[in-house]
């Protein structure tokens, strides 16, 4: 069981060996954008430690504007060289390094709702001056499976061919991310991968977490949205550092994220079961859900290596023992893409 902070980090940075041979494979730096989120610093760490075990000298440069107190300092303890920047500022932007790989990971979802322009300008209009910025590079792109229409629980999840009708202004500006980036990989034949993924967890943030809490605490647990798609955080930070070797001009689409359709009475039944509790519920399971088909990308890069069930149990001693959490709830029960 992870117990502590630190090895909870430790597992979401541990490297595969396919990581670290794609890492040796790949020519020049790594710029990561929106390091600072919740995914960004494990990631980065992942990049740094495929670069130690595979015994090659290149840069992992981590950019934010670094918000999170302590944050700058823990990255720059293990080597990550790190920029404090806003990304819609111009100069900022013009002023970064020219890295040959570049992550494209800053953006916004939660407090759209009432704040759409600021949405917008960071999920469309930045990440267009990024891609020219760098059109010389090569990238990897993070989108959303919310780009998708809620599909029916018996079809699988929406694969990348399904035609995109995202829900709310944050989905339709992460499509529209997706569009200006694929028109400058077009403008400038920059190769390119764009990940949509859903749901990425770990054990102080994720879907999983949010379920086991409400178990624990014997509150009622919704059902509006009744099936979900999740993946472990460090495979899903696998798979980012990999899809350089795939990125193309056009660019790549796949969906990132686990095998299964989830079941969120399953899930809540389960926790119940480790907690000793009861679980209760609220609502009724739609037929729909917003689920994507993963099995593009387990071609490519095989199944994750941490099952669900694994996830299951790690979650549960993480809130029976009161381990930090980000308190970010994810608010996947959301239906009219209002965040």
């Amino acid at each position: 069981m992870i117990k502590t902070e630190a090895q909870l980090e430790s597992r979401l940075s541990e490297p595969t060996d396919e990581v670290i041979a794609s890492i040796a494979a790949l020519e020049g730096d790594i710029l990561i954008l929106g390091v600072g989120g919740k995914i960004g610093p494990t990631l980065a760490k992942q990049a740094k430690r495929a670069i130690e075990s595979a015994g090659i000298s290149k840069k992992v440069i981590g950019v934010s504007r670094f918000s999170t107190s302590g944050l700058r300092e823990s990255l720059d303890e293990v080597g990550i060289e790190t920029i404090a920047a806003d990304l819609l500022s111009e100069d900022c932007l013009q002023n970064l390094p020219d890295i040959h790989n570049v992550i494209l990971m800053a953006g916004r979802k939660f407090g759209s709702t009432g704040n759409e322009h600021l949405t917008w300008a960071m999920n469309s209009y930045m990440p267009g001056r990024v891609v020219e910025k760098f059109k010389d590079s090569r990238l990897v792109v993070f989108s959303t499976g919310n780009v998708y229409p809620l599909t029916p629980v018996s079809h699988g999840g929406a694969t990348e061919g399904l035609p995109v009708a995202p829900i709310g202004e944050y989905a339709q500006s992460c499509l529209s991310r997706e569009r200006i980036c694929t028109y400058f990989s077009s403008q400038f034949g920059t190769p390119m991968a764009i990940l949509r993924l859903n749901y990425a967890i770990e054990l102080r943030y994720g879907i999983l977490l949010d379920i086991a809490e409400k178990v624990y605490a014997e509150e009622p647990i919704s059902l509006k949205t009744g099936n979900v798609n999740v993946i472990w955080q460090g495979d899903a930070n696998a798979i980012v550092l990999r899809a350089f070797a795939h990125s193309q001009s056009p660019p790549l689409i796949l969906n990132v994220t686990g095998p299964e359709t989830v079941s969120i009475r399953y899930l809540a039944l389960r926790f119940g079961t480790l907690f000793n509790k009861s679980p209760s519920f609220k609502d009724q399971e739609a037929e729909t859900a917003l689920l994507s088909n993963a099995s593009q990308c387990h071609r490519l890069f095989g199944y994750p290596r941490v099952s669900l069930e694994q996830m299951i149990e790690w979650v549960a001693e993480w809130v029976r023992i009161g381990g930090t959490t980000l308190q970010k709830p994810t608010h996947f029960e959301v239906r009219d893409g209002k965040f």
